[in-house]
């Protein structure tokens, strides 16, 4: 099962509560305040993972509560601190807190939201990234920080917390609260027997948050069903996603790793098909499209035979509209035309009147079934990504 969306519940861990004691020993019979302070709570802290490449961890774990805090004891004694709830998400996710939805006035809860956790008020804190050695952390303001959306507020989505997109990083999503202090901080030379204490404070930006993950990948294969992108991916790497002759076989996107003789690595994302009309979300289209974001460079798969009787350069000119009213920034990364099925007998006709219509783009023949021209394919698609990285520096 592929997740690449959920919505989950996060609570930190709560501090414990100061204690109210005093010292008693023999020959000591009135000893001062001895109470000690709580324990802090938990933070729950998301990590990024380059081994994991979905969400599924959180499907079947949609509460992150992290360990509240203990109390103090007598004798000067703190209680100890909640153990840190850390959570492994794969590389690319970005994180949404969800909105609050206002109570209407006189409204009460029914007895079947008893259960479900209260979303307390607290200040809003800005949130911290640290690598994971935990040696140097860093915060970080999100509103200054660049990112391709340009977009920090979402009104289904809410406000976007963190983009997780390096292997190791860590957020802290929520902090614990403060531990409480005990009665034996609160004596005075005017108030020696104190017999109360601070209760502990609970944890910060506790709420329901949206996970969406964008595969993070230097080359995304697009194109319409049945294009043979799942045939180019088994060809280039050792992925093995279902082939099958009819549309819409690859269901959710398939990641490759491509290897070179000298130990050169590129990651390869195969996204599921697309419409016309995937830009309104027809065929679960802004499900595919958002992970080819983060691609350097875009290899678009074009069935030069017409094997679902449509014109090659119908199909490329349609798959150029519907990236451009999704995203408009899409238009501008590097982009291959790969003319596939170049087998075929009417192929080499085809392409003869692609080049006609779709000018000053480069285009690369070959035939992902039968391995012609992949390998200048994988030359290709290396000096773009490598060009791509170059112009980003």
């Amino acid at each position: 099962m592929f997740v690449d969306q959920i919505k989950i519940y996060a609570r930190a861990g709560h501090g414990g509560k100061g204690a109210i004691a005093f010292h008693r020993e023999a020959y000591i019979p009135k000893g001062g305040p001895s109470g000690g302070n709580g324990g802090r709570g938990g933070n729950v802290i998301l990590e990024a993972d380059h081994d994991l490449n979905n969400l599924i961890a959180q499907f079947f774990q949609s509460k992150l509560l992290a360990q509240d805090g203990k109390g103090g004891g007598g004798k000067g004694c703190d209680g100890l601190a909640g153990k840190d709830l850390i959570i492994k998400v794969p590389c690319g996710t970005l994180v949404w807190k969800l909105p609050v939805e206002p109570k209407l006035e006189g409204e009460e809860d029914s007895e079947a939201d008893e259960d479900r956790p209260v979303l307390r008020a607290s200040s809003r804190q800005r949130p911290i990234i640290r690598h994971a050695s935990g040696v140097a952390a860093m915060e970080v303001d999100l509103s200054k920080e660049s990112d391709e959306d340009n977009m920090k507020v979402d009104p289904v989505k809410g406000e976007l917390v963190a983009d997780l997109t390096e292997n190791g990083q860590q957020f802290i999503l929520c902090k614990g609260g403060r531990g409480g202090l005990g009665n034996r901080n609160f004596a005075t030379a005017a108030r020696q027997t104190p017999r109360f204490a601070q209760p502990g404070e609970d944890g910060t930006n506790e709420g329901e948050y949206f996970f969406e993950l964008r595969i993070v990948a230097e080359v995304g294969l697009v194109g319409y069903p049945n294009a043979g992108k799942s045939t180019l991916l088994t060809a280039i790497s050792h992925a093995r996603p279902k082939i099958a002759p009819y549309p819409f076989t690859t269901l959710h996107p398939q990641i490759g790793i491509l290897e070179y003789p000298d130990f050169h690595r590129l990651t390869v994302c195969d996204v599921p098909g697309l419409i016309e009309g995937a830009h309104q979300d027809v065929g679960l289209g802004h499900a595919f499209l958002r992970h080819i974001k983060r691609c350097k460079v875009l290899a678009v798969l074009v069935d030069m035979a017409g094997t679902d009787n449509r014109a090659p350069w119908d199909d490329y000119k349609k798959l150029m509209k519907e990236l451009e009213l999704y995203d408009p920034t899409l238009l501008d990364k590097p982009r291959l035309i790969v003319a596939n099925k170049m087998d075929e007998a009417v192929a080499e006709e085809n392409l003869k009147q692609f080049k006609k219509k779709i000018r000053k783009l480069t285009i690369l023949p070959i035939s992902a079934a039968f391995d012609q021209g992949v390998d200048k394919f994988k030359n290709v698609i290396r000096e773009a990504v490598a060009e791509a990285e170059t112009e980003k520096e």
